[in-house]
């Protein structure tokens, strides 16, 4: 009997100890919390896709809205849809992988809105194939996308922030920046090196009230893949990639992601990872990654070897063919209209 209600205490304690846990951590977020009505928010890569989604889903809060990309047409669609919810939108044409095009957007936004109350560093490109067929030049591209450009945008954005005594910073890295992935090889060093900087900042910048967001996110259901680089056997290179884009279980919608990602950063949060198959393979790599690296390995003795055009490009739209199932593609070309990444 003694034991008994021994073992009932050291329950009722800890029940105790997680229910002031949560306590703590609903009253932090509480005062974390950041409206999106009349805030800026600026997101790279803004003009399609889920860098589009999270526009549409800012703006409808009523944010204003600042979008740039390299794609003057995307942009113009995308700045016509936006204004068309009743929007104050600028867009940009801008190349975030040069350091006088990024400067001239954060004079800008400051210069047309007056100030930058959140930073989405959500651009980014894909190459898809086996490592013998990748090159310096593939992985010099990944690295100035996604590390180099979120770093000239956030230290361009940071005196603007620091000066209204506070702000956000999103950074959208990958599940792939957790966990290695084969035949992304570029894409995934690339992405590690943006979490690693992510997680930093975030402790470097907490004393300015500046709160910083790493999101990894799985696959997405937008139609990128369309715009996608693939190398190799291309075709089959894109039919694995784009049947996985949609699996149900493995991806998730751009709108449900949009408004994980935007509840994330209101509320401060330090990092998001979804769906739930993401999380699941990020907790597994953290408590046993010798066997997420076998797994890896044997998900790799089933992608498409080395052949085809070789270490040449083909994006995603020229390398459809019979081997991407008729109704994955379909549902590609479905998401790509939707989403602004077809015209």
């Amino acid at each position: 009997m003694t034991r008994n209600k021994n073992q009932l205490g050291v329950l009722g304690v800890a029940g105790a100890m997680m229910g002031v846990g949560l306590g703590i951590r609903a009253i932090v977020r509480a005062r974390r919390y950041m409206c999106l009505k009349d805030k800026v928010v600026l997101i790279t890569g803004g003009s399609r896709g889920l860098g589009l989604t999270l526009a549409r889903l800012a703006a409808d809060e009523g944010a204003k809205i600042a979008i740039c990309a390299r794609d003057e047409a995307e942009l113009n669609r995308a700045r016509d849809e936006l204004q068309s919810r009743g929007a104050g939108v600028l867009a940009v044409q801008c190349d975030i992988t040069i350091q006088n095009q990024v400067d001239e957007l954060i004079r800008g936004v400051v210069g047309h809105f007056g100030s930058i109350d959140v930073l989405i560093n959500n651009a980014g490109i894909i190459q898809v194939g086996p490592m013998e067929e990748m090159t310096l030049a593939d992985y010099e591209e990944a690295i100035k996308t996604h590390f180099g450009a979120p770093l000239m945008a956030t230290l361009g954005a940071l005196p603007v922030m620091r000066g209204r005594g506070g702000g956000r910073i999103v950074n959208i890295t990958s599940i792939g920046g957790k966990i290695a992935a084969p035949h992304l090889l570029p894409y995934s060093a690339s992405k590690f090196a943006l979490v690693g900087f992510s997680e930093g900042l975030r402790a470097e910048l907490l004393k300015d009230n500046i709160y910083v967001t790493t999101v990894a996110p799985g696959f997405f259901r937008s139609g990128s893949p369309r715009h996608a680089m693939f190398k190799g056997q291309h075709e089959k290179e894109y039919a694995w990639f784009t049947t996985a884009d949609v699996l149900p279980g493995v991806s998730i919608s751009p709108e449900r992601l949009a408004k994980r990602i935007l509840s994330a950063m209101k509320h401060g949060q330090a990092e998001l990872i979804t769906p739930f198959a993401a999380k699941v393979q990020a907790k597994i790599n953290a408590l046993v990654p010798g066997l997420v690296s076998e797994i890896s390995a044997l998900i790799n003795a089933f992608l498409p070897p080395p052949g085809g055009i070789r270490n040449a490009r083909a994006t995603g739209a020229e390398s459809v063919s019979g081997y991407t199932p008729e109704a994955v593609q379909r549902r590609n070309d479905s998401a790509g209209r939707a989403h602004n990444e077809i015209g």
